[in-house]
């Protein structure tokens, strides 16, 4: 709780009398919606996930990047676009997360970006495989402002490190940690917060114990044990968790799997904030990993006016009327 009391505190740093407005602009038309049926939005996104590339040095099973296997273009951010972005948005964006698909680090204007969005007045956060922190750039991640990074582990050895981070090597992962830790405190620096993110799957689900006292031990500020997003987890899969506390499905009684909750026709993501590729593709939700639902392209359109434009507020309406027709929505935790 004291690192989480920490990390609000500093998040409350990044905020403005606009911002707060904008907030309970969003939450207030939401409700509104949600009772009327009717898709009104008042105010603009606060907060964004940005993606700096696709690329990934790892194959995971369940990852579009991993797989390769996007049918949407791929490429890199470029920088001039996300300035543009963050120019756009940081009056109301409260938050914004440099990561959708791929490693972050691959790019290498990454931490000049977060510079930028800090500077701007924007609490950031990135999610890595860390197996990019180095002796080389490590005093650099922790001057450019970042506040908070997720880093995914979801092993304690490598051979069930390597079952699902295919490619990956456990002891450079493990090596990069405790280097930022280090280096923290000798540089007497309470940021970035360092999350530890573990997917439980049944080919882990074993190891938590060692993994809570590992945590412990190396002394990341925060442990999070994740459910994994399976694709066609209908006809149950190895990577199902036994114990169920940590699984997004349960058994259905006609033998076959069923996300545990039921999906509902409401989405305060669809009010919250948005996803940008990084080609400036403008998509509703982190879920549409493929892009799929393109409610418009930066390139052409302000921000703004894509948040207000006929395409997401059909979206908007549809998740308002019955959401279980929307495919991105049918794996949801929502």
């Amino acid at each position: 709780m004291k690192n989480q009391w920490i990390t609000f505190r500093e998040f409350l740093k990044y905020m403005s009398l606009l911002k707060l407005k904008n907030y309970f602009l969003l939450y207030s038309s939401f409700q509104l919606s949600r009772l009327s049926k009717k898709p009104t939005i008042w105010g603009y996104p606060t907060t964004l996930s940005i993606e700096p590339t696709t690329s990934c040095n790892l194959r995971c099973p369940e990852c579009p990047s991993g797989l390769r296997s996007f049918t949407r273009p791929t490429g890199m951010l470029e920088y001039e676009l996300f300035k543009k972005i963050i120019d756009q948005s940081k009056d109301t964006l409260t938050y914004m997360h440099l990561y959708f698909q791929g490693e972050p680090f691959l790019h290498p204007q990454f931490l000049g970006m977060i510079r930028y969005a800090d500077g701007s007045g924007v609490f950031t956060s990135t999610s890595t495989n860390a197996h990019y922190i180095s002796e080389k750039n490590v005093d650099q991640i922790i001057d450019s402002g970042l506040r908070q990074m997720i880093v995914s582990m979801d092993g304690i050895s490598q051979e069930v490190y390597e079952e699902y981070r295919i490619g990956g090597n456990l002891e450079k992962v493990q090596k990069g940690l405790s280097l930022i830790l280090k280096r923290k405190k000798e540089m007497r620096k309470q940021f970035p917060r360092i999350i530890l993110q573990f997917l439980v799957t049944g080919k882990n689900e074993h190891q938590i114990p060692d993994l809570k006292n590992w945590a412990k031990k190396i002394g990341v500020d925060e442990l999070q044990l994740k459910t994994t997003q399976i694709y066609g987890f209908e006809n149950g899969s190895e990577l199902i968790p036994k114990n169920l506390e940590y699984s997004r499905y349960v058994p259905s009684k006609n033998g076959t799997w069923k996300l545990k909750k039921e999906i509902e026709n409401k989405c305060w993501r669809m009010w919250q904030g948005a996803v940008v590729t990084w080609d400036g593709r403008m998509l509703p939700c982190c879920f549409d990993k493929d892009g799929q639902h393109v409610m418009g392209k930066i390139h052409e359109n302000p921000l703004k006016d894509i948040w207000n434009n006929a395409s997401y507020n059909s979206f908007r309406q549809q998740l308002l009327y019955d959401r279980s027709q929307i495919d991105i929505c049918k794996n949801c935790t929502e």
